[in-house]
């Protein structure tokens, strides 16, 4: 098991501002420590108040999770944190925790009543290399995981903000948030009767499906590092702005990218009917808007100055990236 030492060993040993510092190298780092904790969190060995751990259920929840992905949420939850003083350790646990609901979130998307996708992250999804019903199984598991991380005192003692950062995750991933935002993207395809959606129901939807969780993870990096209601409201904005950002280019993507560079099926959500921004604006509109929305971001954390630019190059990192 890591130890809170060597965990901020891991995530602090480049300093945004420093010669050294490149955002690409830091994402990396940063990646690597967030490995390093979910491996030690899905081993074999029976945790505190735990039975048993199946091993089929915990290799395939393995399979779901390790080896793969930016780690761009908890990255976000680390960086906001550090930015303002808080505890990296803590704010790893927290971003952790946001990463498992976002794996599960995958794991359930991509099953044959969703999405029905076959491969995610460059390997056979978790209904395709096991079953459906494991499927559904891993999915759960890892959200009650991420709660429990995310609750345990070990990380983060001081009761209020794990209280903070489990009602913060619960309402992001829950039926106003992501779930409710994965519903509405199925009534966009017209699962269940006719359905229009213009703009402004566009936004609404991808804000819950994908922005609420993004939004959140910022958010769970300002709890942790004790920001006031002024620099909170200052980190929502760009969280929100953020989350618009990476959906639109997300379907950009889905339009342009091959399926061997996403590691995924692409060209799906057109041909599935989903409601997009680049339906609604163009290709050229998207990317006029996600240019629009990285100034957003670039604003709400220009009080910070210097200290910010990590978040300022996740925010462009998030429209330019190829993945």
């Amino acid at each position: 098991m890591t130890s809170t030492s060597s965990t901020q060993a891991q995530t602090g040993s480049v300093k945004a501002g420093t010669p050294a510092y490149e955002f690409s190298h830091r994402l990396a780092q940063v990646a690597e420590a967030v490995e390093t904790f979910l491996v030690d969190r899905l081993g074999p060995e029976v945790g505190p108040g735990e039975i048993a751990r199946p091993p089929r259920l915990m290799e395939a929840m393995r399979h779901a999770v390790l080896g793969g992905g930016k780690r761009l949420r908890p990255f976000l939850a680390i960086e906001t944190a550090r930015m303002l003083g808080g505890s990296e350790a803590a704010a790893l646990a927290a971003g952790a925790g946001v990463e498992l609901v976002h794996c599960y979130s995958l794991v359930h998307d991509d099953l044959p009543a969703m999405d029905d996708d076959d491969m995610r992250r460059g390997k056979p999804t978790v209904h395709k290399a096991y079953d459906e019903a494991t499927a559904i199984l891993v999915g759960d598991a890892l959200q009650t995981l991420a709660f429990e991380i995310v609750a345990y005192p070990t990380w983060q003692p001081d009761a209020r903000i794990r209280a903070d950062l489990v009602l913060g995750l619960a309402r992001a991933s829950g039926l106003g948030g992501m779930v409710g935002g994965q519903l509405l993207d199925l009534t966009a395809e017209g699962r269940f009767g006719a359905a229009t959606m213009d703009v402004d129901d566009t936004l609404r939807m991808q804000a819950m499906k994908t922005g609420a969780i993004l939004a959140f993870s910022v958010e769970a990096g300002a709890i942790v590092g004790g920001a006031d209601e002024e620099q909170r409201a200052a980190l929502l904005r760009y969280g929100l702005a953020l989350g618009q950002a990476f959906q639109i280019a997300d379907d950009i993507l889905d339009r342009e990218a091959s399926p061997e560079a996403m590691g995924k099926a692409t060209g799906k959500d057109k041909d599935a009917g989903k409601a997009t921004l680049v339906d609604r604006l163009g290709l050229d509109g998207a990317r006029a808007e996600c240019d629009r929305l990285v100034g957003v971001c670039e604003d709400a954390v220009a009080l910070w100055g210097e200290k910010a630019r990590t978040l300022r190059d996740a925010a462009r990192f998030t429209v330019a990236r190829k993945t």
